[in-house]
């Protein structure tokens, strides 16, 4: 087996320990070159270390895991980032579509993590970017996200996104420039990412832009018609919910 080495960052002691025992016991096949617990620290070190690994807390004492990356932009490493059970930064995760290890972890789940990297799959810099984006801002909308298909990470405008629709365990989404991408998460999974943000669950199968809503037609039981002509119906459950949102837009 081939053998690894690792770097890991975290500002918690007891954290910090506990992943590079979890290491030692569960992955021999890798070996912890060096250990960091503040930007400052790790930037000195992986000036010179290069790990193949990089086990990256996102919220540090002076400053976040990205400032690292940024003061060392030809670090070439396999990030696994890591993050407490902040809800703001649970959810810039899933805009950014990257994995990442929640503490406290299990066994399993830090095993799942290091074998995607060992098949490098590992976050695009343009995923990291989504991602730094949203955490630096935290009372800013995000702006952009990444959909991950089947052959590419695509990262979109969020304010291009007419509408999505689901099918199955697959979402379709319908874009500005009137092209698709077709991505393997529920309609639910996107609904919960942006209905703070503008979009609206009007049927099981439909999440809109309000942005792109052009009017509401009261026949056959109402349906709404988007700025591309589009008709999208409304189910009955919610629409007394819908039309009191549409008369506040």
């Amino acid at each position: 087996m081939k053998r690894l080495t690792s770097f890991v960052v975290d500002d918690n002691l007891n954290a910090l320990d506990l992943l590079c025992s979890d290491l030692n016991q569960y992955h021999k096949e890798i070996d912890i070159i060096g250990k960091a617990t503040s930007v400052v620290n790790a930037a000195k070190q992986l000036q010179t270390l290069k790990p193949d690994i990089l086990f990256l807390d996102i919220m540090l004492g002076d400053g976040t895991g990205f400032d690292i990356l940024e003061l060392i932009p030809s670090l070439d490493t396999r990030v696994i980032f890591i993050t407490a059970s902040d809800a703001y930064a649970l959810k810039a995760f899933k805009f950014a579509a990257i994995d990442y290890i929640l503490k406290p972890y299990s066994i399993e789940e830090l095993g799942v993590a290091i074998n995607k990297v060992k098949k490098q799959i590992t976050p695009k810099e343009e995923q990291i970017k989504v991602l730094k984006d949203i955490i630096d801002k935290p009372h800013h909308k995000p702006s952009k996200i990444s959909l991950n298909t089947l052959d590419k990470i695509q990262l979109v405008n969020i304010k291009d996104i007419i509408r999505c629709e689901s099918d199955s365990n697959y979402t379709t989404f319908y874009l500005k420039d009137r092209s698709k991408v077709l991505v393997s998460k529920t309609l639910k999974h996107y609904a919960n990412l942006l209905s703070s943000i503008g979009f609206l669950r009007v049927h099981q199968s439909h999440l809109i832009n309000k942005a792109y809503i052009k009017e509401y037609i009261k026949a056959d039981g109402g349906y709404l018609v988007l700025s591309n002509n589009k008709t999208i119906p409304i189910s009955s459950r919610k629409r007394a919910e819908i039309l009191e949102i549409l008369k506040k837009i």
